[in-house]
């Protein structure tokens, strides 16, 4: 009797810790302990058998993954997913990043030596594009209350200016003259490929008479005046009048066309052609103006007959012209479309075309014909293979020099060679000659089809300097220091201050005016190829609105928000259309 009781005893005390270890696994105690019913003897008279639970350690080779869920202990956890190991995200991308511009610094290092060290070209480069290129994030940010965002070249302006006139960082972030010139040529000749795509040939060939009337008559004004005032308030010869009126009456593509493709990228203005009258004339206006700052610099430096310097205006024009339509025809046809990577050798003949004219025009001694042959080889090319594909392409080498251009052109501006006087009576003549400049705009486009607003913004957008005054604004005092006449530097500083003064207001003043302005004086086309045909419209609306209505409500459960639908449908399309159903 007694073993059958000591059996059934054990019998029952393994059917408890069975149950123990399913309350361990329902309960998900530690992996380290198991609960262990063990029979305890009372020590009162009555001598009874009585459970005392007690947690015995596991052995660690026999625990089971599948006991428990719970993560294991682990020591300082925000330090390990704050440094994992091995990285792992963001702490793994930066890791890599830095690795590569680290292994690229000390191959170019390798090569260049000094030249990517602090006072190298390479050096200077890169920080210049660093720095504009966070200017222009910076300034793109600046968002105020119901207006647009400020215009990013603002920033690289200002980044260029402060790089190049903080003493202890202009020794450091050194760029040769030379190096300069040629990035912001470079820079150029791409911005001149992506007006030549955005020319509307429909809108050209409707403002033709416009444009040649805006390109000449407010330059030859403003030009005029200067030359006027120049001799009257800074005691500049009627030549060197004219040189400087010539330097201050190009309007700057590199301000005037970036706003513009904004602008038509938005749509404002598409319907009149606005945008593109004022990128086609913004380049012949430049190439007037650089024509005849050469024609004049040539007068004053008497490098030949007057009768050759005059007349060597007209005909850059005119070569320029003729060889942008011949090099535009022949890229219509090759690459021909039989080629694989059409887009990309369009693409690489269209820019290498772009920067070789711009280089072999000055090398040729014929600067004036660099620009107009960019444009017009891009435009007369672009109508024979479309824009789109190779728009891209141009895009993205625009993302790439804009900052260089920008940034270098803020950094022409050195406020050590400016004298008070000269600057006072500078800004004097300059706003003489910029509010002759805004009448006879706004008195050209008077019979060119525009309302008021257009007018008005027409003539304030026509008013930016940068890019030709950054170029040739120096080429007179280098000419005279080249002759050591001291009077002629005189007249050359004097020439360079007034063109500097030009950039630092008109630049930044421009791109802001065309910025807020545009899309409160500028309109979106309404859907013009609808408004053509109004009953067609009509009809279409009121058929679509009858089968809607005879099919939605036949839905079970849905008849109501069926013609709710429908009704839905039928006003969003004749909004769309610009019809009353």
């Amino acid at each position: 009797m007694l073993r059958w009781i000591k059996t059934s005893a054990n019998f029952y005390f393994a059917i408890k810790i069975t149950a123990s270890l399913f309350v361990l696994q329902q309960h998900h105690l530690t992996v380290s302990q198991t609960v262990l019913v063990v029979p305890k003897r009372s020590e009162s008279p009555n001598p009874s058998m009585t459970e005392d639970t007690t947690y015995v350690p596991r052995p660690v080779s026999s625990v089971d993954a599948c006991t428990n869920t719970d993560p294991p202990y682990e020591c300082c956890p925000w330090l390990r997913r704050l440094c994992p190991c091995p990285p792992r995200g963001l702490l793994a991308t930066i890791i890599t990043k830095v690795s590569m511009a680290a292994v690229l610094f000390g191959v170019v290092w390798s090569i260049t030596e000094k030249e990517c060290l602090p006072g190298g070209n390479l050096f200077g480069i890169v920080t210049l594009f660093i720095c504009s290129v966070a200017g222009g994030k910076l300034f793109g940010r600046i968002h105020f209350p119901n207006m647009p965002p400020l215009p990013p070249l603002l920033g690289m302006l200002l980044a260029g200016f402060i790089l190049r006139n903080i003493p202890v960082v202009t020794d450091a972030v050194y760029i040769d003259v030379r190096w300069s010139a040629s990035l912001r040529n470079i820079a150029l000749g791409v911005i001149l490929v992506k007006a030549g795509l955005e020319l509307d040939e429909r809108a050209l060939k409707k403002l033709k008479t416009v444009c040649l009337r805006l390109s000449m008559f407010p330059l030859t004004c403003e030009a005029t005046t200067t030359a006027v005032v120049s001799y009257l308030i800074l005691g500049l010869p009627w030549v060197w009048g004219f040189i400087l009126g010539f330097v201050l009456g190009a309007v700057s593509p590199a301000v005037v066309v970036p706003s513009m493709l904004l602008l038509h990228k938005e749509g404002y203005g598409l319907e009149q052609g606005i945008p593109t009258l004022l990128m086609a004339a913004c380049s012949i206006d430049d190439i007037i103006a650089i024509t005849c700052f050469t024609t004049c610099l040539g007068i004053a430096f008497a490098t030949g007959t007057v009768w050759v310097n005059i007349l060597r205006g007209p005909l850059e024009v005119l070569g320029g012209a003729a060889t942008g339509v011949a090099l535009g025809y022949f890229l219509r046809y090759f690459p021909n479309r039989d080629q694989g990577n059409l887009v990309l050798k369009r693409s690489f003949l269209v820019l290498g075309l772009a920067v070789f004219a711009l280089f072999g025009s000055n090398v040729a001694g014929i600067p004036g014909a660099g620009g107009l042959c960019t444009l017009v080889l891009t435009f007369v090319a672009a109508i024979g293979w479309g824009k789109a594909p190779v728009e891209e392409v141009v895009e993205k080498f625009w993302h790439v020099f804009q900052p260089l251009l920008f940034g270098l052109i803020g950094a022409e501006v050195i406020i050590t060679s400016l004298e008070v006087t000269t600057v006072f009576l500078g800004i004097a003549a300059l706003f003489i000659a910029l509010t002759v400049r805004l009448i006879v705009t706004f008195v050209v486009v008077l019979r060119a089809g525009f309302n008021l607003k257009e007018k008005v913004f027409i003539a304030l957008a026509w008013m930016p300097k940068a890019t030709v005054q950054a170029a040739i604004g120096s080429t007179a005092l280098d000419m005279a220091r080249s002759k050591n006449d001291l009077e002629l530097q005189r007249y050359g500083m004097d020439v360079l201050t007034v063109a500097v003064l030009s950039i630092l207001i008109t630049a930044p003043i421009g791109a802001l005016l065309i910025s807020l302005l545009g899309p409160r004086l500028l309109q979106k086309p309404k859907n013009p190829e609808w408004e053509e045909y109004p009953f067609l419209c009509s009809l279409l609306a009121l058929l679509l609105t009858d089968i809607l209505y005879e099919s939605l409500p036949y839905i079970q459960y849905y008849s109501i928000l069926s013609r709710l639908f429908t009704k839905t449908i039928c006003y969003d399309l004749s909004e769309c259309l610009g019809i009353n159903i």
